[in-house]
């Protein structure tokens, strides 16, 4: 990889290598897998735009340890993960199907197990990420969220990807091209 996007977060800067896709669109690849200082950084200022929001969920994989962060800063003992195959412990849980984001490229599904159906019912959910784009995945955990009976309440991520910047129902943290 040659090429990066160097992004500034609230304060801290960050070199995103550029990938390409199956589609022929580049993105500026962002991971916070193994990042503990970024990962930090941004739980930390994305907590602070959540106001009096009950529950985190998130999709796994990049969004756990960001939404662990978020928790943490927000005082809540748990938050809600939606998991992109079913468990054995998810067989009293829900699932949803949604159509396929910038990275997949295919239709997925997503389950919560009945303990995290349970914590988001009748809760004020804030939906934590870590990139939206197409919206597609915050389609699917909306979806999750109203299957279990909570209430969306706000919609966090730590960057807001090509015309995703342009929406008025998400907060972010900076925002990012598709090239």
């Amino acid at each position: 990889m040659d090429k990066f996007l160097e992004i500034d977060i609230k304060g801290v800067k960050a070199k995103l290598p550029i990938m390409p896709l199956p589609s022929g669109i580049n993105i500026a690849f962002f991971n916070l897998h193994g990042n503990q200082a970024l990962t930090e950084h941004c739980g930390k200022e994305l907590s602070k735009l959540l106001g009096d929001a009950e529950v985190i969920i998130t999709a796994e994989s990049k969004g756990l340890q960001l939404a662990h962060v978020v928790a943490r800063e927000c005082g809540m003992e748990y938050y809600a993960v939606a998991r992109k195959s079913k468990k054995l412990y998810m067989q009293d849980g829900i699932s949803v199907a949604y159509g396929a984001s910038i990275t997949t490229g295919k239709a997925q599904e997503l389950f919560l197990s009945k303990h995290d159906v349970d914590l988001i019912k009748g809760k004020k959910v804030a939906i934590v990420d870590d990139v939206i784009s197409t919206g597609e995945s915050l389609l699917g955990l909306e979806s999750l969220v109203q299957k279990a009976g909570g209430i969306i309440y706000k919609r966090a991520f730590v960057l807001a990807e090509g015309d995703s910047k342009n929406r008025d129902d998400i907060v972010y943290l900076a925002a990012i091209p598709l090239l």
